[in-house]
């Protein structure tokens, strides 16, 4: 299973992650395009490493939220949210062409993130907004169990979707993520490696009320806030390669 970061989300002076130790260990980078996080500077510095080590790089797009880190929903009419994705898409794709690297795909950051995940409509703007974008790329999401659902839009929108599990993550019976807001939904290390372990032998997650939910991810979500998630990650890593 891929592993997939969230990287160039520093801004300025203002320092996130650690997006150098991070990046051996990767296989997949979800870059920030500005508008929660990441300006010119970071982005180019962030996709030289990326280059560096040979990982496949994708567009981490937000609502227009810096002061919230993209957390907060906004109620976008679906031409905003097009030329929203659009333009941060194009940002991240021409930054990477001065570096000789190609974009392969599209995670929506945050709020937007989950407001896909939960209304329709919006992911239907989403893919919309990517299917016609005239680079071909695929869509990250969430794994669920409405993943064949998902699967069948796409298909209706010519998209490939990368479908995508937290490694830290406490899960609702549908698939989805438990909200920060409610204590236990962010794992330990012990019950992070439990799950990741569950994940690459069974192709399952535990979720939050006790229920065993099949989720077919392709690629497994990871954080590089601190040191000690650098070594967590390099944990993780070698799991995925002895499956």
């Amino acid at each position: 299973m891929k592993l997939n970061c969230d990287l160039g989300e520093s801004f300025g002076a203002w320092k996130m992650g650690l997006d150098s130790s991070v990046m051996p260990h990767i296989d997949m980078a979800n870059i920030a395009c500005g508008f929660h996080a990441g300006d010119a500077d970071v982005m180019a510095s962030t996709l030289t490493l990326a280059k560096q080590y040979n990982v496949q790089i994708g567009a981490h797009p937000s609502y227009p939220d810096l002061q919230g880190f993209g957390r907060r929903s906004m109620n976008l009419s679906a031409s905003e949210l097009i030329n929203c994705l659009h333009y941060q898409i194009a940002a991240v794709e021409g930054m990477a062409k001065v570096q000789g690297l190609t974009l392969s795909y599209v995670k929506p950051h945050g709020a937007l993130y989950n407001d896909m995940m939960a209304d329709e409509t919006i992911l239907n703007t989403v893919m919309h907004a990517i299917a016609i974008y005239p680079t071909p790329l695929k869509l990250m999401l969430l794994a669920t169990a409405k993943a064949h659902s998902h699967q069948q839009l796409a298909k209706t929108y010519q998209l490939t979707l990368i479908l995508e599990a937290f490694a830290d993550r406490q899960y609702t019976d549908a698939g989805l993520l438990v909200s920060r807001n409610i204590p236990g939904s962010v794992h330990n290390k012990s019950a992070l490696i439990a799950q990741v372990k569950q994940l690459l032998t069974t192709g399952c997650v535990t979720t939050q009320s006790g229920k065993v939910l099949p989720l077919h991810a392709d690629s497994l979500c990871v954080h590089s806030d601190n040191e000690a998630s650098i070594a967590l990650i390099q944990e993780i890593k070698a799991l995925c390669q002895t499956r």
